[in-house]
């Protein structure tokens, strides 16, 4: 059985947009690869690398449907800042395989731009 789907996005300005769904309105911000959403299903935290489909999602606030997960008993407080740190490390260890991947290609392109030059200017 099928279903409709509603959806779409209007740039306010860059880094920031506003979508209207089915489901209700609202705000996305930040920039390809780490943004934002705040709407009625609560807050949602995206990082990944654009381009290549990888990405990690994380969901705070009201959680509605018959997807998700409720729980009867709350975390501890040591259960709790276990899940906060290993999050913490996914988007630190995201973050710098971000800037590893960015250093390699500046990096490529300036050794790429230096030999064509040296190789352009006449002998001194």
């Amino acid at each position: 059985m099928g279903y409709f789907r509603f959806y779409r996005r209007a740039r306010i300005f860059p880094g920031l947009s506003l979508n209207i769904s089915k489901s209700g309105p609202s705000v996305t911000m930040g920039m390809k690869g780490f943004h934002w959403t705040v709407g009625p299903r609560g807050v949602r935290r995206t990082i990944g690398l654009p381009g290549t489909g990888l990405y990690y999602t994380s969901q705070s606030g009201t959680h509605t449907g018959v997807h998700s997960r409720h729980s009867d008993v709350p975390l501890t407080p040591a259960q709790q800042g276990h899940a906060d740190r290993a999050v913490g490390c996914l988007v630190i260890g995201v973050v710098i395989l971000v800037v590893l991947v960015i250093g390699i290609i500046i990096g490529g392109a300036l050794s790429a731009a230096g030999t064509g030059s040296s190789a352009a200017a006449p002998p001194p």
